[in-house]
């Protein structure tokens, strides 16, 4: 299965957003989802929200972290893994939708996420994205009807994101025994591959998904290390190295 590991960007700061990149991309990730800090995140819980609110207060801006990617991205000595972009709809509203695909390719994003688009809305966005050659990533949740699954599942690219269970993000212990049932069903609506994401944390996690998932994401149980950033017992390279050395462990497990 294919690893995702979620990051905010800019928390602490760009710098340190590029450095993980890095390390995340050395550790053999196959896929990282940069998260866009919004004031009014959709279905994220209290770490990602906390996250969010740390970037912004330190002065996230949309374009510096375009600009930083893109010098990444032209970095010969840097192999970075595909990156998807979660960003609230309302952030590209206010950017300008064909500015903002336009400089998301140009530094180097393969797709977006976008959360609070609904999937009902959505084709006259996907033909934008595609035309920016870039994939527009669709979730599902285990609520949604059949019925609108099928025209939102129409509307995607790239892959089918998963959402393991209704509520907001976060570590749980256990995946819900539905999500067998769940994923079988989208299997029978589309043939783009379905990433889990919510909840996952643990090696057991991915066996659970195990010949029923094409891939996972893991969220909170990354970036609630970031908090470490700002403790002052903390080095910046120790805490970067203890993220890489947690990718690294779910990177294995994906291996069985």
């Amino acid at each position: 299965m294919a690893f995702m590991p979620f990051i905010t960007a800019g928390d602490p700061d760009l710098e340190t957003t590029v450095a993980v990149l890095k390390e995340l991309a050395q550790r053999g990730v196959d896929l990282i989802e940069v998260g866009f800090p919004y004031s009014d995140p959709i279905a994220d819980g209290p770490v990602i929200q906390e996250s969010y609110t740390r970037a912004l207060n330190n002065g996230f801006h949309v374009h510096d972290l375009f600009e930083a990617l893109k010098a990444l991205s032209e970095d010969s000595s840097v192999t970075l893994p595909p990156l998807v972009g979660m960003v609230s709809y309302a952030i590209i509203f206010r950017y300008g939708a064909e500015k903002f695909l336009q400089e998301a390719e140009a530094a180097g994003f393969s797709g977006l996420i976008v959360p609070d688009l609904p999937g009902d809305e959505a084709p006259e966005f996907a033909e934008k994205t595609k035309t920016a050659n870039l994939d527009l990533v669709q979730l599902v949740s285990p609520l949604t009807p059949e019925d609108r699954t099928k025209r939102i599942v129409q509307a995607a690219s790239g892959f089918i994101y998963c959402i393991s269970v209704a509520g907001t993000t976060g570590v749980r212990d256990e995946l819900p025994e539905e999500l067998t049932a769940h994923l079988k069903s989208l299997r029978n609506l589309t043939d783009l591959p379905l990433a889990v994401g919510f909840g996952i944390s643990q090696p057991k996690h991915v066996d659970t998904l195990r010949g029923k998932a094409d891939g996972f994401i893991i969220g909170s149980a990354i970036v609630k290390q970031f908090a470490a950033f700002s403790d002052p017992s903390q080095t910046v390279k120790d805490v970067i190295t203890a993220i890489g050395d947690y990718a690294a462990e779910m990177v294995a497990a994906t291996k069985g």
